[in-house]
């Protein structure tokens, strides 16, 4: 099956998930629009940014190969697909990539080897997530793990447009069999080089499009976590530890942060919702697809995954999404490990 597929029979979901991306910043709409009233103070601000953040340098280190081999069993497959947050921009060491730390994890947990291929790009745009997924189709993926949307945002590729690019690279994954783990768009408004109000639009588009991505990939049979600014009070409090030194990308500590937040829904994935012993997640219940992917902007480290209730994938709002929340976020602590963490079982509807 190709990358690209029509969205003829899709165009009630991009209409939904455009509906959400304007109802996902809430609070935000009219105080933006008062202060971003000036159209060339935006522009002079872009221009700021711009030269303040550097432009990329050394490439990422390489992250590819086995984690794990120590363990039996046939390895486990997984591609990393995305722009700079995915490939690891701004750590210098393999083990500090977002790669090796997701498969390292994984590892641990499931006792198994994990094989790792990273086709994530520096720079890249929803739109080159075509090439990247055909590259990883090739590696024959038990599950894809994709970061993409912060170049969409400061590019301004129109939401609509970057949203089927990431919808078609899951439903060709899935479409090969592979489980699919989307982080969404991180806040950019936690960018410190980014001053208001050119911060507060940039917090506004950045929750715009998480919240439609997700209404995209759950729609496309894939899962969503949300990274929005990852641990909030920790990145403002600490931006010289959490950042890296371009002040714009996670820096080593940043990324674990963000591979404890994906690590627990990777193995649900692989897993499809099997119980693992005693939950330490907070399970908030089910939801419509829309009304999940609005709050799961609002709170980072929320995942949302498709579900049904009584039998039925829809309901008279749209199709139906579990929402879990993960313990550590929100209030500055510090990310359990890996081993402590466990899925929870799907809950009932409240």
């Amino acid at each position: 099956m190709g990358v690209v597929d029509s969205v003829v029979s899709e165009r009630p979901r991009w209409q939904r998930a455009r509906r959400v991306a304007r109802l996902a910043a809430i609070g935000t709409g009219a105080s933006v629009a008062a202060a971003a009233a000036t159209t060339g103070v935006l522009f002079g601000q872009a221009r700021q940014a711009r030269r303040t953040i550097p432009m990329a340098e050394a490439p990422p280190p390489r992250c590819d190969g086995v984690y794990g081999a120590k363990f039996p069993g046939t390895p486990i497959t997984v591609v990393v697909l995305g722009d700079s947050s995915a490939a690891g921009y701004g750590v210098h060491r393999r083990r500090e990539t977002p790669g090796a730390l997701l498969a390292t994890g994984l590892s641990r947990r499931l006792r198994r080897p994990v094989r790792l291929h990273r086709f994530a790009v520096v720079g890249a745009i929803s739109a080159g997530l075509r090439f990247q997924v055909e590259a990883a189709l090739e590696c024959d993926p038990d599950v894809a793990v994709i970061l993409i949307g912060a170049n969409d945002v400061t590019n301004r590729t129109p939401p609509a447009l970057a949203i089927r690019h990431l919808a078609e690279g899951v439903r060709a994954l899935r479409a090969a069999g592979a489980e699919v783990v989307v982080g969404t768009c991180p806040d950019l408004g936690a960018i410190r080089p980014i001053q208001p109000p050119l911060r507060w639009l940039a917090r506004r588009w950045s929750r715009q499009l998480a919240a439609a991505q997700t209404v995209a990939v759950v729609s496309a049979g894939g899962w969503t976590v949300s990274l929005g600014d990852l641990l909030g009070p920790r990145f403002d409090a600490e931006p010289g530890r959490m950042f890296a030194w371009d002040r714009f990308h996670p820096s080593a500590e940043g990324y674990a942060a963000a591979a404890a937040a994906l690590l627990p829904t990777v193995v649900s994935a692989l897993s499809q919702g099997a119980e693992r012993g005693p939950s330490r997640i907070r399970p908030e219940g089910v939801r419509s697809l829309p009304k999940a992917a609005q709050e799961a902007a609002q709170h980072p480290g929320t995942e949302v995954s498709g579900t049904q209730v009584r039998g039925r994938e829809s309901g008279p709002a749209g199709r139906w999404a579990q929402l879990r929340r993960r313990g550590f976020f929100g209030g500055g602590a510090t990310p359990q490990p890996a081993s402590a963490i466990d899925s929870p079982a799907v809950e009932g509807l409240r």
